[in-house]
């Protein structure tokens, strides 16, 4: 998935010569939290909701521009970027959203809350659904054997997740469209798989 298919198109811009007032204010009409500065079609830095937190004092408020309390170069993303790269630069820099810029120019503004809506279609949390929380065998069983298995008894896999638990046991999460899961669950047994909880 790129970030391309999930940013933001339609952007909310400022002027660097905008007023701090009006930055709220458009932050406020628009339910937005980022403002990129742009001038003559070219980005030239970015305001937050939380980075004006700073400057809310009427004497600062009044004296200052968008120009002086924007974030110069900030972190950006090409629009070729995976969704999954773009949440680690989220993550590991600490910030809310990423501009989007394509030889320079901004064409859009991806947040926290559309890689969220990203993930959440990839690992279909909105569709009907059911979760096997599975160990596999320890007698060589592989991922490939229990998903062919699932098949095999008419289960029809959504996503695969997968965590490291402390005890180097791997949990695999096995997402699945609704249905009857318990011949699914006895045929996982029969193969010594060990199905830890089931989500439905």
């Amino acid at each position: 998935m790129k970030v391309k298919n999930w940013m933001a198109k339609d952007i909310i811009t400022i002027g660097p010569r905008a007023s701090i007032d009006a930055a709220v204010k458009l932050m406020h009409q628009h339910s937005i939290r980022h403002l990129p500065v742009v001038e003559d079609d070219a980005m030239q830095g970015l305001v937050t909701e939380s980075n004006l937190r700073q400057y809310f004092f009427p004497s600062m408020v009044n004296e200052l521009s968008i120009s002086d309390v924007m974030i110069v170069n900030p972190i950006t993303v090409d629009p070729n970027t995976s969704i999954d790269s773009a949440a680690q630069i989220i993550h590991k820099y600490k910030i809310g959203g990423l501009p989007v810029l394509e030889k320079r120019q901004l064409i859009g503004m991806l947040t926290i809350t559309d890689i969220l809506a990203a993930f959440i279609e990839l690992f279909g949390l909105l569709k009907g659904s059911s979760r096997l929380d599975i160990n596999l065998s320890e007698k060589g069983g592989t991922l490939d054997d229990v998903l062919r298995l699932i098949r095999e008894m008419g289960g029809k896999v959504i996503s695969v997740g997968v965590e490291a638990l402390t005890s180097k046991k791997k949990v695999y999460y096995i997402r699945l469209e609704k249905g009857e899961l318990s011949s699914i669950v006895r045929a996982l047994e029969d193969e010594d798989h060990k199905v830890v909880s089931i989500l439905d």
